[in-house]
C-alpha cells in the first residue's frame, strides 16, 4: 500500500535515554539540532520549508527523537516568536515538505498541543510540570503521574457485492465523499466500533471486518485505524445529526471518483488521508 501522510518518520525517539539528562542537553546545544515551532494548528515555516533554527527565546521543549545520523529534534510552543505560522493542513496538502518531515510534524504537534491543554492536573486540579522530556507531566501535590493520550479512531469502507459505502458530512468541500468513521469507546475491540459506528450512522449490519491500515492524525491527537468490513444488508438508515449523506457507489463510480472523474462530481479523499487508500484497496479486490 502507498505510504500516505504521518507515517514515516525517521527518528529513534530515545526512549530508554530520555532521562539522561546530559544526553538530551548535549543534542540540544548541538549546532545541527532542529527545532520545530507549533501554534495550534500552525507551524512555523520559512517559505516551503520547515523553520528549524534555535529559537531566540529560552522555552520549554519536548525532545521528539534523533535522526539516523545523530541530529536532535525538539518541540516548542510557538508564541511570541512572530514568524510565519501557516496551517499544518495546509502544509501537508501543498506537498512541499518530505513526507519524513510531516511524520516528524504530527508527533510535534500532538505532544505540544497536549501540554497547553493539560498544565493542570485532572485528579487534584494543581499546577503540573513536564517531566521525561515531554512525555510526562508531574503533579507534585498529589504525586499523580499525567501521559500524553491517543484516541483511537476507527475508520472504514464496507462492501455489499461490488458496493462500497460511503458518505459526507455537511461542512465537507462540495462533492468530497469519505469512509465513515467514529472515535472507539471504552471496552471495545476494533470489530466492534467498527461495527457500532457503521450500524450508528448509516443503519447496516456489519460480519466480517478486516485491518488495513493505521494512520496518525495530528487533529488533535488521533490514530485512525483503517479496516474493510462485510455489509450484511444494503437498507441505508442516515443518522442525520451524523451525516449529511450516505450510499452505495459501485466500484466503477469509486475508480471515477479516485480519478476525478465521476459524472456527478463526487471524489475521493485527498491522497494523504487514510479514506483514499481504503477506497483504492477496495477497488483493488474487486
Amino acid at each position: 500500500m502507498t505510504h500516505f501522510a504521518f507515517t514515516t518518520s525517521p527518528l529513534d525517539r530515545c526512549g530508554n535515554r530520555r532521562n539522561d539528562a546530559d544526553f538530551v542537553e548535549n543534542l540540544r546545544q548541538s549546532p545541527t539540532a532542529r527545532f520545530v515551532q507549533v501554534r495550534g494548528d500552525t507551524v512555523r515555516m520559512e517559505g516551503v520549508n520547515l523553520f528549524l533554527q534555535r529559537p531566540s527565546r529560552s522555552a520549554e521543549m519536548v525532545f521528539l527523537g534523533t535522526e539516523p545520523e545523530g541530529h536532535g529534534w525538539f518541540a516548542l510552543q510557538g508564541e511570541g516568536d512572530g514568524g510565519d505560522f501557516q496551517p499544518l493542513r495546509g502544509v501537508m496538502l501543498a506537498g512541499h515538505l518530505p513526507a519524513d518531515q510531516l511524520s516528524i510534524l504530527a508527533q510535534a504537534r500532538s505532544l505540544v498541543h497536549w501540554h497547553e491543554s493539560h498544565g493542570f492536573c485532572a485528579k487534584c486540579g494543581a499546577k503540573s510540570v513536564m517531566h521525561d522530556q515531554g512525555y510526562r507531566r508531574h503533579c507534585a501535590a498529589c504525586g499523580t503521574e499525567h501521559f500524553p493520550r491517543t484516541d483511537p479512531v476507527v475508520i472504514m469502507v464496507a462492501l455489499h457485492g461490488r458496493n462500497i459505502l460511503l458518505g459526507r458530512q455537511s461542512s465537507w468541500p462540495p462533492g468530497m465523499v469519505s469512509a465513515l468513521a467514529g472515535f472507539m469507546e471504552p471496552g471495545e475491540t476494533i470489530e466492534d466500533a467498527v461495527r457500532r459506528e457503521v450500524r450508528e450512522e448509516a443503519g447496516i449490519a456489519i460480519g466480517r471486518v478486516e485491518f488495513i491500515t493505521n494512520q496518525p492524525w495530528p487533529f488533535p491527537s488521533s490514530l485512525m485505524i483503517g479496516c474493510l468490513c462485510e455489509a450484511l444488508d444494503d437498507t441505508i438508515k442516515v443518522d442525520a445529526q451524523e451525516l449529511e449523506m450516505a450510499r452505495w457507489f459501485s466500484l466503477d463510480e469509486a475508480r471515477q471518483m479516485v480519478n476525478g472523474t465521476h459524472p456527478e462530481g463526487f471524489r475521493a479523499p485527498n491522497p494523504y488521508a487514510i479514506a483514499h487508500h481504503l477506497v483504492r484497496e477496495a477497488i483493488a479486490r474487486s
